[in-house]
């Protein structure tokens, strides 16, 4: 397994289909709590329950205030952040065409914030919400003052009440995106995870498609994940690594 950062970008800067897979570990360099990290918000129950409970959709349709309690900070809390080094980079680097597509794993926009377009949410967006009486459509500036005011939020048009299009537990993923990122991981020479321990299914399968078609993987995440031994290159520090990446690269 090549060590070099500086063997990866030539493999980058060479590539002809860069696909990137981000996970919860880009967004704690921008202070966001990894919710599965040790210190993360899995780790803490809300009004005595799991926080996987909080997200699941039958919780949300009884008790949808119990969400948006939570949420204050975990999802509407977004504009308290700014955009790393990692996001700034992918951006930079979609711009230059050296890579194709993002998908992440994360709900807190900041890969938007950053300037990336070619960005596919695999888990929704907060950026987006919709009534579920009536299916009327609301942005993330509607909702949000709403939230950190205490109020649960409703809809101006019939009152009901209004959910984030993010995937809540026992929803399904979008399939149409899910078959876009099997192609797209399939068809590229080069996959780069970053921030992702890859344990989460299905995203944690695309690299796989990537490998089998005979393409190469780059890791870069702190803690281990069951391709490394598959890795062309693993590294371990997202920052350390994103610095040298944006000194290549010219930024």
């Amino acid at each position: 397994m090549s060590k070099s950062i500086e063997s990866f970008y030539e493999a980058l800067a060479g590539a002809d289909k860069v696909m990137v897979l981000t996970g919860a570990g880009i967004s704690t360099l921008s202070g966001i709590p990894d919710f599965r990290g040790a210190m993360g918000c899995y780790q803490n129950k809300w009004h005595g329950m799991e926080v996987e409970e909080i997200l699941s959709l039958p919780c949300f349709k009884k008790h949808p205030e119990y969400f948006y309690e939570w949420a204050q900070t975990f999802v509407y809390g977004v504009g308290d952040y700014e955009p790393n080094i990692v996001h700034k980079t992918l951006a930079a680097w979609e711009q230059r065409n050296l890579i194709c597509r993002t998908y992440t794993q994360n709900i807190d926009i900041l890969h938007q914030h950053a300037g990336s377009r070619r960005l596919y949410e695999l888990h929704g967006s907060p950026a987006h919400h919709h009534c579920m009486q009536c299916g009327e459509y609301f942005d993330y500036d509607f909702v949000a003052p709403l939230v950190h005011a205490g109020t649960l939020p409703r809809c101006s048009q019939c009152g009901g009440v209004i959910k984030p299009d993010i995937v809540f537990y026992g929803e399904n993923l979008n399939r149409e995106l899910l078959e876009q990122a099997f192609n797209d991981f399939a068809s590229a020479d080069l996959a780069l995870v970053l921030g992702s321990s890859l344990t989460v299914n299905p995203a944690a399968v695309l690299p796989q498609y990537t490998l089998r078609s005979g393409g190469k993987l780059a890791i870069v995440n702190m803690q281990p994940t069951n391709l490394d031994r598959f890795a062309s290159w693993k590294f371990d520090d997202l920052r350390l690594t994103f610095e040298e990446l944006a000194r290549l690269t010219s930024l």
